[in-house]
């Protein structure tokens, strides 16, 4: 090589390690930009001791503790396997929405040669914005083998709690209470899951549905250091203490996750988590917002974690005694709040 080519080679050497060393400079700030997009929310988490439970809240934990003992204890395990209980648990749903002052709509259809419901209670928007929907759903089924307390006999008490506190308010957006079939195993993911039945039909139908709120097991807290779990890489950033209610959506979802946090933080003394990741990340689509995912429709999970926290999930043990009324009351009393302010955009 001449002693002009050596010249020449040296700046563009020099101009390539230039480039190099900005990206690598960029990395950082790329991640940290990464983990603020997935982890970032509104507000602050609730810190510190709460408060005594108020008037309103003390019948809420009530309410709450009759609905699960009625679901977990009285009824029990709920599925198509037992469709005597699945029958009397849409028959409780369904008194509970119409003592509330609700007109129930209840949806059958057919699942393994059984017919099954799912159970909706209507809240009329009132203005231009009634043909607005703000979904709150459950599933009222229990796995196999398990009385499903806190899954989902938490989240079905949640959602009547949240019907009866919003009866009679005059709200923007229509409000709908779904109690669904069929979320779990082996109907997860298919053509005669509830809420999947219910979200294409809305689909099929044009409906408007600016929000899904999937109520699913809320009913676990506890204090105790390393009792959280997360699937990787979210012990980094996120508490090891069980004691706090999640928000979880996907990517598209986030702006939702967002405001849903917002509301909660803003109104509620009780610790609280938010995410909106990738959906394809482990236990980010374990529930009914899977459903309205695949409809194209903007939905989030409540959830304690499930497994992630709770010892008893999916098992014999998951019975009404192992749940934490009073961190339940307190997070349906948050959620009112919330669906108080997504139907009033």
């Amino acid at each position: 090589m001449s002693d002009e080519s050596k010249q020449l080679a040296v700046p563009s050497v020099r101009r390539k390690w230039l480039a190099w060393s900005i990206r690598l400079a960029v990395i950082p700030f790329v991640i940290l930009a990464g983990i603020w997009f997935v982890t970032g929310m509104p507000g602050s988490s609730w810190m510190g001791p709460l408060p005594p439970l108020t008037d309103k809240e003390r019948l809420i934990h009530d309410n709450l503790k009759r609905h699960v003992d009625a679901l977990a204890g009285r009824i029990g395990e709920r599925n198509v396997w037992h469709p005597e209980a699945m029958t009397a648990a849409s028959a409780y749903i369904r008194i509970s929405l119409e003592e509330a002052g609700y007109v129930v709509n209840v949806q059958p259809f057919t699942s393994s040669g059984l017919t099954v419901n799912n159970i909706e209670a209507v809240l009329p928007g009132h203005g231009d914005a009634a043909d607005e929907i703000i979904v709150v759903g459950a599933h009222y089924d229990s796995v196999a083998d398990s009385p499903g307390a806190d899954d989902n006999a938490s989240g079905v008490a949640a959602l009547l709690e949240l019907a009866r506190l919003l009866a009679g308010s005059t709200l923007p957006r229509t409000v709908r209470f779904v109690a669904f079939a069929n979320e779990e195993a082996p109907f997860f993911y298919g053509n005669e899951m509830g809420s999947n039945l219910y979200a294409a039909r809305a689909e099929a139908q044009g409906e408007r549905i600016e929000a899904m709120l999937s109520l699913e097991t809320l009913g676990y807290y506890t204090d105790e250091p390393g009792t959280q779990k997360y699937p990787f890489p979210f012990s980094y950033f996120y508490p090891d203490t069980g004691n706090f209610i999640g928000f979880v959506g996907n990517l598209s979802s986030r702006p939702l996750v967002r405001q849903a946090v917002g509301a909660y933080r803003a109104s509620t003394a009780f610790p609280s988590e938010g995410v909106a990741a990738p959906s394809g990340i482990e236990g980010i689509h374990w529930s009914d917002h899977w459903s309205f995912w695949q409809a194209g429709y903007p939905a989030i999970m409540v959830t304690d974690t499930a497994p992630f926290r709770y010892p008893h999930y999916h098992d014999a043990t998951d019975t009404p005694q192992q749940l934490d009324y009073t961190g339940l009351a307190r997070v349906t009393g948050g959620l009112a709040e919330v669906v108080e302010v997504l139907a009033s955009q």
